[in-house]
C-alpha cells in the first residue's frame, strides 16, 4: 500500500476538504483524488460515497462545483472523488482528444497497447482506491456507495452491478448506459479493449443487466431533457428498457430543461446524497 501525499486541506462546513496524491500500482504512476471528511469523522468512522466524474474532468470539478459538502456534512458522509484517468504517462498523444486518453479512462482495464500499461481505472476504483481510503481515513468500509456523472455514471453503474454486495446504493447523473451502441463508447472500447466486442460487454450497464447482473436496491438516475448528448450518446431509454425486462428496480427522472453541466448536478445533488444516506446511514 503506497503512502499518500496531502496536497491541501481546508475547513469546509465543519469538516475538511482535502486533495491527495499517491503512487498507484494499478495505473503504474501517480494518481490524485479528493476526500471530504465530514465533522462526524472526528468522532469515528463514517460511511463512504464515491463520485466518478465525466470526460475531461479531474478530481476538482465535482469537489468545487457540485456543492455537495454542505449536505454531506449534515448526513455524515465521506465523499471520495478520484481523477478520471492516469496522466502524463508518456504515451504519445494521450492528451490529444477530449473523449479518449487523459481525462477519459472510461473506468475499465485496458488490454491493448500502449494503453494497457497504465489505463486500469476499473481496478483502481474498485480495488486500489477503497483499500487506500480504508488505510488512511476514518472510513466505515462496511458502508460504501457509488455514483457518478456521464462517463462516471457509466463507471458507477457497471462497478455497482458487478459488486452488488459491496455497495449499498448507486445513482447517476446523465450516465452513458449503453457504451457499446454509442459513439463515445465505441471509440474508446475499440482502442482500449480491441476489436472483440465480447470483451466490451462487462463494461456496458445494459449488457450487464441483460446477462443477469442485479443491484439489490433501486437505482436512481437523473437526466436533463435539454442535454445536448441525450439522443446521441446517453440514451437512457436503453437502460430503462433493459431494467424493465430484467426486473431491476430503476427510478429514471427526466428533468425538464436541464443540460449536461454542473448546474444540473448542483440542482439535484442533495436528492442523490439523501438517496444514498437512506442506505448508508442504516446500520446492518
Amino acid at each position: 500500500m503506497s503512502a499518500i501525499e496531502t496536497l491541501s486541506e481546508r475547513r469546509c462546513f465543519g469538516g475538511v476538504q482535502g486533495f491527495h496524491r499517491h503512487a498507484s500500482t494499478a495505473c503504474a504512476g501517480p494518481m490524485r483524488f479528493a476526500v471530504y471528511r465530514p465533522p462526524q469523522a472526528e468522532r469515528g468512522p463514517v460511511p463512504v460515497l464515491y463520485f466518478l466524474s465525466g470526460l475531461t474532468c479531474t478530481e476538482e470539478n465535482f469537489t468545487v462545483k457540485a456543492g455537495a459538502q454542505r449536505v454531506a456534512a449534515e448526513l455524515g458522509l465521506m465523499l471520495v472523488v478520484p481523477d478520471t484517468s492516469p496522466r502524463n504517462t508518456g504515451i504519445p498523444g494521450e492528451a490529444d482528444e477530449e473523449d479518449f486518453g487523459a481525462g477519459a479512462g472510461f473506468y475499465l482495464d485496458a488490454t491493448q497497447a500502449p494503453w494497457s500499461s497504465h489505463f486500469h481505472m476499473y481496478t483502481y476504483v474498485a480495488e486500489e482506491l477503497p483499500a487506500l481510503v480504508a488505510a488512511n481515513f476514518p472510513a466505515d468500509m462496511r458502508r460504501q456507495s457509488i455514483f457518478g456523472h456521464s462517463m462516471g455514471g457509466h463507471g458507477a453503474l457497471t462497478i455497482a452491478l458487478k459488486h452488488p454486495q459491496r455497495y449499498r446504493s448507486v445513482s447517476a447523473f446523465a450516465p452513458i448506459v449503453a457504451p457499446m451502441r454509442v459513439r463515445w463508447g465505441e471509440k474508446a472500447f475499440a482502442r482500449y479493449l480491441g476489436a472483440d466486442r465480447e470483451t466490451w460487454k462487462p463494461y456496458d450497464a445494459c449488457e450487464l443487466v441483460a446477462r443477469g447482473e442485479r443491484f439489490p436496491g433501486e437505482i436512481l438516475i437523473d437526466q436533463g431533457t435539454a442535454d445536448p448528448f441525450l439522443h446521441e450518446t446517453l440514451r437512457p431509454e436503453y437502460f430503462d428498457a433493459a431494467c424493465r425486462e430484467a426486473g431491476q428496480p430503476l427510478r429514471l427522472r427526466m428533468q425538464q430543461g436541464y443540460d449536461h453541466s454542473y448546474y444540473f448536478i448542483a440542482s439535484f445533488i442533495e436528492d442523490h446524497l439523501r438517496h444514498h444516506a437512506q442506505y448508508l446511514c442504516a446500520r446492518p
